[in-house]
């Protein structure tokens, strides 16, 4: 079985951040932990589907229907991340 590629909290930061800006556009100083992903980010709903595969692609895992609709700021997105990587229980951010 292959070995699963590690990353840190940086890492996945940086990568979330790096899809939000080239694919939806979102400016670099809106990506804060607390910022909303609809209100303050700009995403619709098609879009958060699109946002979700975008990083199940990058990280090459798969986020749950219910997790995906619990996100509501990309503090929520990075740790989601985090924990389906099985890198931390709960991310510090």
């Amino acid at each position: 079985m292959p070995e699963t590629k590690r990353y840190t909290q940086d890492e996945v930061v940086a990568i979330v951040n790096e899809i939000m800006i080239d694919e939806f556009e979102v400016d670099e100083d809106k990506l804060r932990a607390d910022a909303k992903v609809g209100e303050e980010l700009g995403l619709d709903s098609l879009d958060g589907v699109d946002m979700v595969v975008a990083i199940e692609k990058a990280f090459s895992m798969r986020i749950g229907e219910e997790e995906a609709r619990s996100i509501r700021t990309l503090g929520d997105v990075y740790q989601r991340v985090l924990e389906r990587l099985g890198q931390m229980e709960r991310a510090v951010l």
